[in-house]
């Protein structure tokens, strides 16, 4: 899962034309999918096939759940420290507003193809290791 979010934080980089400078964004998006892949898949290998590609495509949903949520906060928290928000629960709003804005630019057949494949390849990888390993 790690690797899947590492080429598709590679490739959401092309969609979000205005920003420059990632710095550690894809790192940090690989890091997030070693955790939703020890977390969330690693516990349920072993299933069968059918149950390893379920698993592995609500590994890959999380995973662009949370980079959402992180970016998004970390967003929010530049805003709120800009004084762009009045109070915390418009500034606690604003994290949702942020994230559909990054979610609506995801939107992208090529981005949606390469986090399947990577659920795909992670499904298998991971119910290979889970018959040899146990």
């Amino acid at each position: 899962m790690a690797g899947a979010a590492y080429f598709t934080s590679e490739y959401a980089k092309g969609l979000f034309d205005e920003v420059q400078n990632f710095g550690v964004f894809s790192y940090i998006n690989t890091a997030i999918g070693f955790l939703c892949g020890w977390i969330i898949i690693g516990p349920r290998a072993g299933r069968g096939m059918s149950a390893a590609i379920s698993h592995c495509i609500t590994g890959a949903a999380a995973l662009v759940f949370w980079c959402l949520m992180l970016y998004s906060l970390k967003q929010m928290w530049d805003l709120a420290l800009r004084r762009r928000y009045d109070g915390a629960m418009e500034a606690a709003a604003g994290v949702f507003e942020i994230a559909i804005v990054y979610g609506e630019r995801l939107l992208n057949t090529g981005f949606f193809m390469m986090l399947i494949i990577g659920a795909l390849v992670t499904a298998v990888l991971s119910e290979t290791a889970s018959r040899h390993w146990r």
